[in-house]
């Protein structure tokens, strides 16, 4: 359970980086700026990377989140990274990182102190 508290709190860091990141930028704002480009990037691959470590008992308890969602686009963006489309890296920056930020909170209120 430990880990799975280190983990959320990772998601919820990078998740709340990349929204910070991306801002009120454009997908072409943030195309021509290479350093927050590329540090939204890291923070997805983080975000997903750390949603494909949690238990299979804690995705279970709480399936109402789509965990598959961040790894998926953590794969699309380690393995497609030559083709990745802006637009949809800041249509889920601001469409679906924030409500994912709350369901992570409340995770982590929901676990046991350690």
């Amino acid at each position: 359970m430990q880990r799975d508290r280190l983990l959320i709190a990772e998601m919820i860091t990078a998740a709340t980086r990349v929204v910070e990141l991306v801002g009120n930028f454009s997908a072409a704002d943030l195309d021509a700026d290479d350093l927050r480009r590329e540090a939204v990037l890291w923070n997805l691959t983080v975000l997903g990377e750390a949603a494909s470590q949690i238990s299979a008992e804690l995705k279970e308890a709480h399936s109402g989140l789509t965990w598959s969602d961040p790894i998926r686009l953590r794969n699309r963006l380690v393995h497609g990274y030559w083709s990745i489309e802006m637009e949809v890296v800041v249509d889920t920056a601001s469409d679906d990182l924030s409500p994912l930020v709350q369901q992570l909170l409340a995770i982590q209120e929901s676990l046991p102190d350690v």
